[in-house]
């Protein structure tokens, strides 16, 4: 809004006429954009984790107050500024022209220009290249090995892991619905013993190991009148797929006495958490698609626009994704980060895509609504491109670097999480503000040529009825 009230300002408008203006047509692009990243952010809300749900709320309410506060509070803000916008100048500016345009990246989009297919297959590739660790990436939750190794909670973690056969803090917890007899739980307990990885069984009537019961081993604590506990001891670490085979080998036997039983535990936890997104993912991301083609199609009257933008946005989440497994879970780098190579967060992960998707649009949205501009007044489309690239650049690299070095902060963090956290949302921003938009957008436009503004009649005169087009001045 600023950027554009200051180049309104200097084609000559007077500062009320230049506030007008200036809310025609950022403020529209404000609108777009914030309504696509809330959208972003809304998927979350789908899930049944009320982790990501209070990112949801609290994230959709930033964005709607920062919109309201861009639309309405800026330009009065700005009215009364009026020219003094440009006051307070740096020494080293003050003898230049005062201009929100950036000439390198209209330069870039005219190199682009001339090889699109060339330099969009070589970035393309290089993004391939970097997502491939993907295809080995391995889901897991929280524990202490999130912390640095130096932790107390941490180290009394590892010395269980190493040392001691059966960790009992990993173990499963088995809650009965009901009562079950001393007679139906022994045998129960015992087949448990007997499947492959079990240390031992720990229950109100004894410990078992091995289909056998050991000898004084009684736990009463267990057991309540309307309920028993059993505990599961397993080698296995939680998030292995050994681990795993045995929370569903557990879940696949038959209760003590046709009692019901309730698995829990670390592993049962990181099952039923996978369960729940995976089982939600295809409705996220059918929602996602779904919502930004809609915002698109109204913002730019095309269908092929926002084809575009999913596509690209689905390459910059797997660019994205590709280090995080080189990272974090093969442990490349371990060492300067103090992490510990585990299995990537699951929740974190879907958190993550979320904010990197909504921004990503949103520097689609600003880069889109310059290039549209000159589209619309009439312009070929290599000067629509060059000309909305060199009047969106700054804004988009500005609020990129301003972006990603918050995110990048949290690589300071000595939880794990936080670090994949901050490392993948920064490294998210700062490929889409670059080579997405500085490269594949102008270069997609070249060989999109005039269907990339394509939109069947009907849809066309839609879009004009709904009345959301740019107003014209």
């Amino acid at each position: 809004m600023v950027s554009r009230f200051r180049e309104e300002l200097g084609r000559g408008r007077g500062p009320a006429q230049a506030v007008v203006r200036s809310v025609q047509t950022a403020g529209r692009t404000i609108v777009f954009s914030g309504a696509t990243v809330a959208a972003a952010l809304a998927v979350l809300l789908i899930f049944p984790m009320y982790f990501l749900r209070s990112f949801a709320y609290a994230g959709i309410g930033v964005v709607l107050i920062s919109v309201a506060a861009a639309v309405v509070v800026l330009p009065a803000l700005l009215a009364v500024l009026g020219r003094r916008v440009n006051s307070g100048r740096l020494p080293w500016a003050r003898n230049r022209e005062p201009s929100t345009a950036a000439p390198l990246w209209g330069r870039l989009a005219g190199q682009v220009w001339r090889r699109p297919a060339l330099l969009a297959i070589s970035v393309l590739a290089a993004l391939l290249l970097v997502a491939l660790p993907l295809r080995h990436v391995q889901f897991g939750t929280p524990d202490d090995r999130v912390l640095p190794a130096t932790t107390p909670s941490r180290a009394v973690g590892d010395v269980l892991r190493e040392d001691f056969t059966g960790n009992s803090a990993a173990a499963l917890n088995l809650v009965t619905g009901g009562p079950a007899g001393r007679a139906a739980l022994t045998a129960y307990a015992a087949r448990l013993s007997g499947l492959a990885g079990v240390a031992r069984v720990e229950t109100s009537a004894a410990t078992f190991a091995h289909g056998k019961a050991v000898p004084n081993s009684a736990g009463p604590a267990l057991a309540r009148p309307t309920a028993q506990r059993l505990s599961v001891v397993s080698a296995a670490d939680p998030a292995s797929d050994a681990a795993k085979d045995l929370v569903q080998a557990v879940r696949g036997l038959p209760g003590p006495g046709g009692v019901r039983v309730y698995t829990g535990g670390q592993t049962a936890e990181l099952i039923d958490t996978t369960h729940a997104i995976g089982t939600r993912l295809p409705l996220a991301a059918l929602l996602i698609v779904l919502t930004t083609f809609l915002a698109l199609f109204l913002f730019t009257g095309s269908v092929v626009q926002p084809v575009r933008a999913l596509v690209l946005n689905a390459i910059t989440l797997a660019a994205t994704a590709g280090p995080l497994v080189w990272i974090f879970q093969q442990g490349h780098l371990s060492g300067p980060l103090g992490s510990t190579a585990q299995p990537l967060d699951t929740t974190m992960l879907v958190l993550l895509f979320c904010i990197a998707f909504g921004l990503s649009m949103d520097h689609e949205v600003i880069v889109l609504s310059r290039i549209k501009e000159l589209h619309d007044q009439g312009h070929d489309n290599h000067t629509a491109v060059t000309g909305g690239l060199t009047h969106s650049g700054r804004i988009v690299t500005t609020a990129a670097a301003l972006i990603a070095v918050t995110f990048f902060a949290n690589a300071t963090a000595t939880v794990s999480f936080l670090q994949l956290f901050g490392i993948g949302a920064g490294f998210a921003v700062l490929i889409d503000a670059t080579l997405v938009r500085a490269v594949l957008v102008p270069a997609f436009q070249r060989m999109l040529g005039r269907a990339a503004w394509y939109a069947p009649a009907p849809l066309r005169r839609l879009n004009t009825c709904i009345g959301l087009a740019e107003a014209g001045g």
